[in-house]
């Protein structure tokens, strides 16, 4: 079986391609998708770390020096809000940025979250009990991700309803093949959002509250503070990755826990283990499966040459599976102890919003737990005709 990341079959079982790959050489070149694909742990986890390989390549060469074209200029609002976060920042600029971001996103601010994520989540969960079947994902698992970015950011009430579709088209634009009409319905929403953002940063600054607009409005380190457009790009990547990737996350991992009744029975028996069972259903099946760095010089991997102006598919869900690294890899074991999965990244673009993840993942996976305890599946999901954002059209079951 190939690498087919449009072929619905290898979407929902891509786990034995993989697994040839991993018994192949260290990168391997996809005509298909024009990637170079490295698909075990450690050229990963060690690709991450190396600053030979960039999420972007702005900061040492233009599109011409690395044998790419240029973007449209019709895409301009997409790509300014887009390299305005800091995922796709290279030193530098991106230690200035996350540093300033950091010291607004506190540990303190995010654990001030989690009594607010367990209000909303209870409250979902309400919304659900006695009705019989539902989808999972449009009660629970949408809601919950948008209502605390939503409530992290200070936007107001009226305004919620937009983030969503913002995040869903702005997020067209990650796949491999986006075609002509992802490209406009991206830049769209990348132009409200926006514009949007510049207002209510504007509003904060002149009217300062307790949320992380305002924090990163204000926020200074050694003299040093953010610009608006860096402002913007921090609000989009926060609302895009906490959203798409906790959905995703959500629906995948209870997915695989029907699939797995005997660990679904474990841990409906010991709810201790729910921390430990969040960490493998992101390790077992992630939300974010690839991960594209590029090849800043000439250089090898695993004594592959790899030419500078390549890209690499970084492929996060393989090397979650590698035997090298974890005991029994295609098994999910909801107790694993050891268990370094790279679904939040590694090195410098380490998962900003990881430690908010985590608690919105244990709290609903938790509740969900403890209110349903007989959830049951209805019928078999199916996967979204997508392999970078890897997710269900829904998943319905009954409570």
């Amino acid at each position: 079986m190939a690498f087919a990341p449009e072929d619905p079959a290898f979407i929902a079982d891509p786990y034995p391609a993989l697994a040839e790959l991993r018994e192949g050489p260290a990168a391997v070149y996809d005509e298909a998708s024009d990637h170079w694909l490295v698909p075990r742990w450690a050229d990963v986890n060690r690709i991450l770390r190396d600053r030979r390989f960039g999420r972007t390549y702005l900061h040492v060469s233009t599109h011409e020096e690395m044998g790419r074209t240029p973007p449209p200029a019709s895409q301009a609002p997409f790509w300014n809000v887009v390299q305005s976060g800091i995922l796709d920042m290279e030193p530098p600029n991106h230690t200035r940025v996350r540093t300033l971001v950091n010291k607004a996103f506190s540990a303190r601010m995010v654990e001030a979250l989690r009594e607010p994520v367990r209000r909303i989540m209870t409250r979902l969960a309400d919304g659900i009990d006695g009705a019989g079947e539902v989808d999972l994902l449009a009660t629970v698992a949408e809601p919950l991700p948008v209502e605390i970015i939503a409530e992290l950011l200070g936007i107001p009430e009226s305004d919620r309803h937009q983030l969503r579709p913002w995040s869903a088209d702005i997020c067209r634009m990650y796949e491999l093949h986006p075609d002509e009409e992802d490209a406009r319905v991206a830049v769209a929403a990348a132009r409200e959002f926006s514009d949007y953002l510049r207002a209510l940063a504007r509003e904060r600054q002149r009217a300062p509250r307790e949320d992380l607009i305002t924090a990163l409005a204000q926020v200074a380190v050694e003299g040093e503070r953010l610009t608006e457009d860096e402002l913007v790009g921090t609000c989009v990547l926060l609302l895009n990755a906490g959203h798409e990737a906790t959905v995703n996350t959500t629906g995948n991992g209870w997915w695989a826990l029907f699939r797995n009744p005997d660990q679904l029975a474990r841990l409906r028996a010991d709810r201790s283990l729910v921390p430990t069972a969040v960490e493998e259903l992101l390790r077992y099946e992630p939300s974010s499966p690839m991960f594209e760095r590029w090849v800043l010089e000439d250089t090898e991997i695993g004594g592959v040459t790899v030419p500078k102006g390549a890209e690499l598919g970084l492929l996060f869900i393989s090397a979650n599976r590698d035997a090298a690294v974890f005991e029994d890899p295609d098994r999910m074991d909801v107790g694993r102890v050891e268990n370094p999965h790279l679904s939040f990244g590694a090195g410098v673009h380490f998962c900003l919003g990881a430690p908010l993840a985590r608690i919105e993942l244990q709290t609903s996976f938790g509740m969900l737990l403890e209110r349903f305890p007989h959830m049951e599946l209805v019928e078999e999901p199916r996967w979204k005709p997508n392999f970078v954002l890897r997710g269900l059209e829904e998943l319905r079951v009954r409570v």
